[in-house]
């Protein structure tokens, strides 16, 4: 694959994958007010089977999911839908979009550099400015492009793996 190609997929595995919304855990998040349910007063003259029931709402406990609910598996990751879809997008503009993929370059070198031993760097190091630039295209199509943007964020940690993975990275080039 030439250096073009290269940076085009890079630029896809970089921009599809981004989270920069920080979400609240369910544990952090503040517990519902419970609903304060008092039972009607009877008199002792009244039949017990006529007086209403209140009704117990079920609650699950705090960081579980409903017993009925399936956990989703991660969508697939289609690189080339994302990069058509990053191409042909109006809320990024084009020269936006050329300073994107001069950044891409260069992250894409700093890994490249890394692999080949020649960077002195962890993998770690190389985590923040790729969040950073996932930010800034999530930053850049939030408002314009939301459906993309949730493509990207969905996509982030699929892309990260490809990128720290050497094995993985190293397909990418050929």
């Amino acid at each position: 694959m030439r250096l073009t190609q290269v940076s085009g997929v890079f630029f896809v595995l970089l921009a599809a994958g981004g989270a920069c919304m920080a979400r609240t855990p369910a544990a952090e998040m503040p517990a519902a007010p419970a609903a304060k349910l008092e039972a009607p007063a009877l008199s002792p003259d009244a039949p017990a089977s006529k007086a209403p029931q209140p009704e117990t709402p079920e609650v699950e406990p705090a960081g579980k999911a409903p017993a009925s609910a399936k956990p989703k598996p991660p969508p697939a990751l289609d690189l080339a839908s994302l990069e058509k879809r990053l191409k042909e997008t109006g809320a990024i503009g084009v020269f936006t979009k050329l300073t994107l993929k001069n950044q891409v370059d260069d992250l894409l070198n700093q890994f490249r550099a890394y692999y080949q031993g020649q960077l002195n760097a962890t993998l770690a190091d190389l985590r923040q400015p790729y969040d950073l630039l996932i930010l800034k295209v999530l930053t850049l199509l939030q408002d314009g492009d939301p459906s993309l943007a949730r493509a990207i964020r969905e996509s982030r940690e699929a892309i990260w793996g490809i990128l720290s993975d050497q094995a993985k990275f190293s397909k990418l080039e050929s």
